[in-house]
């Protein structure tokens, strides 16, 4: 499998304690573990799988970082996208660095201050399946100047991004769009990469730009019925909306992603 260049391609979480977080998110999502570690035999990372399949990861939480989950774009070439950011205002939080045979990565800050990682591919493509349920299913930024994000990121990356109408005007939202993504790929059947929310006065001010990784489950209330007894917390109750029903929640150690269905 090869994921176009642009594309939301995987997630993962950073934890403290992997044990416990692999407890909680196969206890939450179904979700199978495998443990990778070095020649040395110490823990690298954790590939989750569903029904076979690649789903999602977690690594060890680096000191002094907070828990949290971060987004993967699926990139021909890091370098060439760090230098584009970096051209285009942005900032590199972690340079471009091999990862094994697995693949090259960076992270990097939009001028808003939200974080997004990079994956070029090598032996690791990403996730294997976005179908279904218990799947990655869409990534947000929430940002509080969603003009400069797009500027940014149409720049440095092959998105077409379009203003939604909202007849209420509750709010204002954008929907990032890849041409190629369904390109030799049945697992895609729309052009629909992720999104943009603009953060109002309704947002606490000390919550910074971020990007919001959101997982399909077949039913929202009974996901965080679930996540509660498992030792998570709940940020925001399940509502509804035009793409489904969603909660904002987080893990025993905090990290926060959100949950969809419908």
């Amino acid at each position: 499998m090869q994921h176009p260049h642009g594309l939301f391609s995987w997630a993962d979480v950073a934890a403290a304690n992997t044990q416990a977080a692999t407890e909680f998110y196969t206890g939450l999502f179904g979700w199978e573990a495998i443990d990778q570690h070095d020649p040395d035999g110490n823990y690298v990372y954790t590939l989750f799988t569903l029904d076979g399949k690649l789903v999602a990861g977690m690594g060890q939480l680096p000191d002094g970082m907070p828990p949290l989950w971060s987004s993967y774009i699926n990139v021909d070439s890091v370098d060439e996208v760090v230098a584009a950011a970096i051209a285009n205002g942005g900032q590199v939080m972690m340079p471009a660095m091999d990862v094994m045979e697995s693949g090259r990565m960076a992270f990097v800050v939009d001028p808003t201050g939200a974080v997004v990682g990079l994956w070029q591919p090598a032996a690791h493509p990403g996730a294997e399946t976005f179908r279904g349920h218990n799947v990655m299913a869409w990534n947000e930024l929430a940002t509080r100047d969603p003009q400069a994000a797009i500027a940014f990121y149409s720049a440095i990356l092959p998105w077409r991004i379009e203003k939604m109408d909202i007849p209420d005007g509750s709010m204002d939202y954008w929907t990032i769009h890849l041409d190629t993504k369904v390109d030799g790929d049945a697992d895609m059947d729309d052009d629909f990469n992720a999104g943009i929310m603009a953060m109002d006065e309704n947002w606490p001010e000390s919550l910074p730009a971020h990007w919001m990784v959101y997982f399909r489950v077949a039913d929202t209330d009974a996901a965080v019925a679930r996540l509660t007894e498992l030792g998570g917390h709940v940020s925001v109750p399940p509502f509804d909306s035009a793409a489904g029903r969603i909660s904002v929640v987080s893990d025993p150690e905090g990290s926060t992603f959100s949950v969809i269905s419908g």
